[in-house]
C-alpha cells in the first residue's frame, strides 16, 4: 500500500470540519505531499496535524436516493451524506457517480469556502493516477462534504466570453464593500454588487464561447495561472484565503479528465465564478510590488520550502503554481508560490 493510500486510511474516520467550520486539511495536503514526490513525508506531516483533527460526525437519519435536494447545503446532516456517498460508490463505478453528481454540486461551488471542490479534485487526481479502495473512500468524503456546505454563488451573467487577459479580468472583479465577517457574510453581498453578475459570467480567454475540450483546459489553466501570480500582489490582504482563488479553478481542471465533455463548458464557467468571488470577497483594492525573483529557483525547491513550512495552505498553494508552471514555465510563478508560503506559515 502506497504512502498516500496509508494515510487516506488513517484519516478515514475523520471529520470534514473542526471547530465547526474550519476545513480538515490533511487528505488533500497528503495527497499534495505525495503527488510531488514527498511521500517520507506524508505520515509525519499527518502526525503534526493529528490534533486538528475530529470525529466522522454520526447521521441523523438516511438520505434517501430520490430525497437528495432537501438536505443539500445543511452541515448538519453531514454524517448522513458521509453515509449516502458510501453507499453510492459501493453499488457503482465512482465516475458514475462523480459524473452524477459533479452537476448537482457545480452550482454550491463555493461549499466550505470551495473547499468541497477542492478536496474532490484532490480525490480525481489520485484516482486518476491509482484506482484504489481509499482513494475511492476518500473521493465519497470529498463528495459528501461538498453536499453538506453546498453554497450558491449570486447568479453570474451568461457572457459574452472575453478576449482578455485572466490576470485583466481579475483586476476587474469589483469588491465586496463590507469585508470584516467571515466568507458566508462576504459572499451574500455578491447579489447586490454591481457588475458581479457582468463580470462573474463573462469568462476570460480567447473570446469565443469554450466547448472544446482543449479550449476549456487552457482557459482554466490561464485562470489558475493568473490567480496564483495575483497572489503574489494581492494575498497580503488575506493570504490564507485568497489562495482558494487559485487552488479552486486548479481542482476543477483536474477533474476534467473524469467528467464527460458535456460538462466541461459548465465547469470552466462554475470555477471563473468562484476564482472571482474569493477576488471580491478578500482582495484589496490595490495591489503591492510583485515578489523579486529568486535566483536559480526550481519546482523542487519551490515544494520543499512549503513542505518545510507544514502549513497545508502554503502546500496546496504550491502544487497549483507547480501545475501552472509545468504548463507554461513563468518563473512568476514560483516567486508568487514562495512568497505565499512566507505569508501563511502553518496555517
Amino acid at each position: 500500500m502506497s504512502e498516500l493510500d496509508e494515510a487516506y486510511q488513517r484519516v478515514r474516520h475523520s471529520g470534514p470540519e473542526r471547530d465547526g467550520w474550519l476545513s480538515n486539511h490533511a487528505p488533500m495536503a497528503v495527497e499534495a505531499l505525495a503527488r510531488h514526490g514527498h511521500g517520507e513525508a506524508v505520515h509525519r506531516w499527518l502526525d503534526g496535524y493529528a490534533d486538528r483533527l475530529e470525529d466522522r460526525p454520526r447521521g441523523i437519519a438516511p438520505i434517501a436516493v430520490d430525497e437528495w435536494r432537501d438536505p443539500l447545503g445543511d452541515p448538519v446532516r453531514t454524517g448522513d451524506w458521509l453515509d449516502y456517498f458510501e453507499r453510492e460508490l459501493a453499488d457503482e463505478p465512482w465516475r458514475q457517480v462523480l459524473a452524477r453528481w459533479w452537476p448537482r454540486l457545480l452550482p454550491g461551488i463555493a461549499a466550505g469556502a470551495t473547499h468541497g471542490v477542492i478536496r474532490v479534485g484532490h480525490a480525481v487526481r489520485a484516482l486518476l493516477d491509482q484506482e484504489t479502495a481509499p482513494r475511492v473512500t476518500e473521493l465519497g468524503q470529498g463528495l459528501a462534504y461538498w453536499a453538506a456546505r453546498w453554497q450558491p454563488l449570486a447568479s453570474p451573467g451568461a457572457g459574452p466570453y472575453l478576449a482578455t487577459d485572466p490576470r485583466a479580468a481579475l483586476d476587474a472583479v469589483p469588491r465586496v464593500p463590507d469585508q470584516r465577517h467571515g466568507i458566508r457574510a462576504r459572499l451574500a453581498q455578491l447579489a447586490d454588487l454591481p457588475r458581479w453578475a457582468a463580470v462573474a459570467g463573462a469568462v476570460p480567454g480567447g473570446g469565443e464561447t469554450a466547448v472544446d475540450g482543449d479550449a476549456v483546459s487552457a482557459r482554466l489553466a490561464g485562470i489558475v495561472h493568473a490567480a496564483v501570480v495575483r497572489h503574489g500582489t494581492h494575498g497580503y490582504a488575506s493570504p490564507v484565503m485568497l489562495v482558494h482563488a487559485a487552488t479552486a479553478p486548479n481542482a476543477v481542471l483536474r477533474t476534467l479528465p473524469a467528467l464527460p465533455g458535456a460538462l466541461w463548458a459548465a465547469s470552466l464557467a462554475a470555477a471563473w465564478a468562484a476564482t472571482a468571488a474569493v477576488t471580491a470577497a478578500y482582495a484589496p483594492a490595490t495591489g503591492r510590488s510583485a515578489p523579486p525573483a529568486v535566483p536559480d529557483l526550481d519546482p523542487v525547491e519551490v515544494m520543499r520550502l512549503a513542505v518545510d513550512s507544514a502549513g497545508p495552505h502554503a502546500i496546496k498553494f504550491a502544487d497549483a503554481a507547480l501545475d501552472a508552471y509545468a504548463i507554461t514555465g513563468d518563473a512568476a510563478l514560483l516567486a508568487a508560490s514562495v512568497h505565499a508560503t512566507e505569508q501563511t506559515g502553518r496555517w
